[in-house]
C-alpha cells in the first residue's frame, strides 16, 4: 500500500528536533532565539524546470532546496536555527524520498540546523523551505548599508569564481559542447555552498551583503538601490573556474554577470577594512576578490582591465522570462 502523507512524514521527514520543544507534528513550531538575539527569516520555492532539472540527482535536490535558504541566512550574518519544508510531488516516490531526505539531513547536519515542521501535497514537483536563524539585535548584513567609497566584493571558492552553475545549465540546453569540467560544473548548479561562516565573520566588517541568486548584476542593483548609491564594477576582476576561464570573453562575462545560481555573497566594506576581510575569509575557507567601488553617484558602471566602459548589456535572472 502507498504511503499517505502522515506516513510519509513519519517515514522521512521526522526525527528529534534540538531547537524546538514540539519538533515536527504539531500545528505550529516553536522557536525561541537566545537573548540579545534577533529571528531572521527566509523562504524560497524551487519549481521542478524553473529551478531545477527533472535529471537532478534527488540527494542534490534536497541538499539544494535548503542550501539556497542557508545562502540567504548567511548574506544575513545569522547562524541558522531550523526550517520548515513544503513539498508537493506528483505521487510518492519512495526511492526519491529517500535521496532528497539524505541530502536534505547531510546539509542540516552539516549546519546544525533542524527540520521543525512543514506540509506535503500531490502536484508538480515543488519544494518550498523556510528557514530560520538568529543574529545579534543590530549587526544583521543589511542591503542598505553601502556607502561611497565602500570596496565592493565577491566571495568563491579557493581556485574557482561565479558562473559555472550558469555554463552547465548552457551546456545542458546544448548552447556550449559538453566537455571536461562538465561534472565540476554541474556540481556547483546542482550542490552550492552557503557560504554561512564568512556571513557570521563579516558583521561589524561588512556596510551590506546579498546573495547572488539572480545573477551579479541584478543582485547588485538590489544593494545599489537600497542604499541610494552607484558602483563602477571591473568585469575582467570578476573571478572565474578553470572551464569558464578558457571561454570565449562573451560568454564568459554573460556567465559571471547575469548567470544566477551561484550563491556567494556579494558585500561592500570601506577599503580600511580590506585585512579585515580577508581575515574573515580565510577563517571560513573561502576566497574573496575586490570587484569595483561604490560610488556616490547613481547608476551601474561596467569597465574592463583597462578601466574602458563596457556597454554590453548585463540582464538578471528572471523567473517569469526564463526557465532553468
Amino acid at each position: 500500500m502507498p504511503l499517505g502523507e502522515f506516513d510519509l512524514i513519519a517515514k522521512y521527514f521526522s526525527r528529534p528536533a534540538r531547537r524546538s520543544p514540539l519538533g515536527v507534528g504539531d500545528d505550529c513550531a516553536l522557536l525561541a532565539p537566545a537573548p540579545g538575539m534577533q529571528l531572521a527569516v527566509t523562504s524560497d520555492l524551487l519549481v521542478e524546470g524553473r529551478h531545477f532539472l527533472s535529471s537532478v540527482e534527488p540527494a542534490r535536490l534536497g541538499h539544494k532546496a535548503l542550501a539556497v535558504n542557508l545562502s540567504d541566512l548567511a548574506a544575513c550574518g545569522a547562524r541558522p536555527l531550523a526550517f520548515t519544508l513544503a513539498l508537493a510531488m506528483p505521487r510518492v516516490d519512495e526511492a526519491f524520498l529517500e535521496g532528497f531526505a539524505r541530502g536534505l539531513y547531510a546539509l542540516a547536519d552539516a549546519f546544525d540546523v533542524d527540520l521543525v515542521g512543514g506540509d506535503t501535497t500531490a502536484g508538480p514537483l515543488a519544494i518550498g523551505i523556510t528557514a530560520f536563524g538568529e543574529v545579534p539585535t543590530g549587526q544583521a548584513l543589511l542591503r542598505s548599508g553601502a556607502r561611497a567609497g565602500d570596496d565592493i566584493w565577491v566571495s568563491h571558492p579557493p581556485g574557482g569564481g561565479l558562473g559555472d552553475a550558469r555554463l552547465a545549465l548552457e551546456m545542458f540546453r546544448g548552447r556550449v559542447p559538453v566537455g571536461a569540467g562538465f561534472d565540476r560544473l554541474r556540481l556547483a548548479m546542482e550542490c552550492p555552498q552557503p557560504r554561512v561562516a564568512l556571513g557570521v565573520a563579516l558583521r561589524g566588517v561588512a556596510t551590506s551583503a546579498i546573495d547572488l541568486s539572480d545573477g551579479l548584476a541584478g543582485d547588485l542593483g538590489h544593494v545599489l538601490e537600497r542604499s541610494a548609491v552607484g558602483a563602477t564594477v571591473d568585469v575582467d576582476a570578476l573571478p572565474t573556474g578553470p572551464v569558464l576561464a578558457a571561454m570565449p570573453q562573451a560568454l564568459r562575462r554573460e556567465c559571471t554577470v547575469s548567470g544566477g545560481d551561484d550563491y556567494e555573497l556579494l558585500f561592500t566594506a570601506p577599503p580600511a577594512a580590506r585585512d579585515a576581510v580577508r581575515v574573515a575569509a580565510a577563517g571560513a575557507g573561502v576566497a574573496v576578490t575586490r570587484i569595483g567601488a561604490i560610488d556616490a553617484g547613481p547608476g551601474l558602471r561596467w569597465v574592463d582591465a583597462a578601466g574602458a566602459p563596457v556597454t554590453a548589456h548585463f540582464a538578471a535572472f528572471d523567473h517569469f522570462a526564463e526557465a532553468g
